[in-house]
């Protein structure tokens, strides 16, 4: 049975699974079910049709499964699903989606998600993210696996940050961060390879090295990027095919244009 404390309001509607432990003055709504394992702190809020995973944990005064903050929402019942063994501190507001896209806003598992984070509706985190302080995601951004972005920073709506890319303190994101780089500064440019978060992650010596070249030949050089992708696709060979493949991918599917 779920520990449910005396003071928490569940609706009777609300499916929750053995082990889930809801503390005092916490709210979960009718359309909300949640894993084993997973924590709500007190006074944190629950809300609208949420599906959540099991081990995760929400910090106490969290608005998560809000309705989304579009004015062309008109009340359609849309939804947020949260995966596994995600942290979520203190003061989140996490949204449904809209009919604009799928409805459904997607945050993947064992993300670190820090206070007063933001993450509007239809964004799609994936797994292993780390989101710093007042970290704001807007509607439609697509963040990549163990990307970081860092406090304060502002993602504009429907852009795209590739797979371990870094986002630095107070970031403007207003184009598409490239898979494996760092990006600082106002304006906002790439400044390196995110050489610390690779190593971090068991990164090959070939497959940094294939980094760099597709970091040199994107950013560092007067090709087009039409012509950087075919040198990009050159390298194929010398030990790091699935991240040219991770990268020529994400450039195909660039939208908004690419931090320089």
């Amino acid at each position: 049975m779920a520990s449910i404390h005396p003071s928490a309001i569940v609706d009777p509607s609300a499916e929750l699974d053995a082990g889930v432990t809801v503390g005092p003055y916490a709210v979960i709504g009718a359309q909300v079910r949640i894993g084993a394992g997973t924590r709500v702190d007190t006074h944190c809020v629950i809300q609208g049709r949420t599906t959540i995973g099991r081990d995760n944990h929400f910090y106490p005064f969290g608005s998560i499964g809000g309705m989304p903050q579009d004015m062309s929402h008109d009340g359609e019942v849309t939804e947020l699903v949260i995966g596994d063994r995600n942290t979520v501190r203190e003061f989140c507001t996490f949204n449904t989606g809209t009919r604009k896209e799928e409805g459904i806003t997607r945050i993947g598992d064992d993300n670190w998600i820090m206070a007063y984070v933001h993450i509007a509706h239809d964004v799609r985190l994936g797994s292993h993210t780390v989101l710093a302080n007042n970290a704001t995601l807007a509607g439609h951004v697509h963040i990549g696996d163990w990307a970081f972005v860092g406090g304060l920073a502002g993602v504009h709506q429907f852009v795209k940050v590739g797979a371990h890319a870094m986002i630095g303190f107070q970031g403007h994101v207003a184009q598409d961060v490239a898979p494996y780089m760092t990006v600082d500064g106002n304006p906002l440019a790439v400044r390196a390879v995110n050489v610390v978060g690779l190593k971090r992650r068991g990164f090959t010596a070939e497959q940094m090295a294939v980094i760099r070249q597709m970091h040199k030949l994107i950013f560092r050089t007067s090709l087009t990027l039409e012509q950087a992708k075919l040198e990009i696709a050159a390298l194929r060979g010398q030990g790091g095919d699935d991240d040219i493949d991770a990268m020529l991918g994400f450039l195909g599917a660039s939208t908004r244009g690419l931090v320089r």
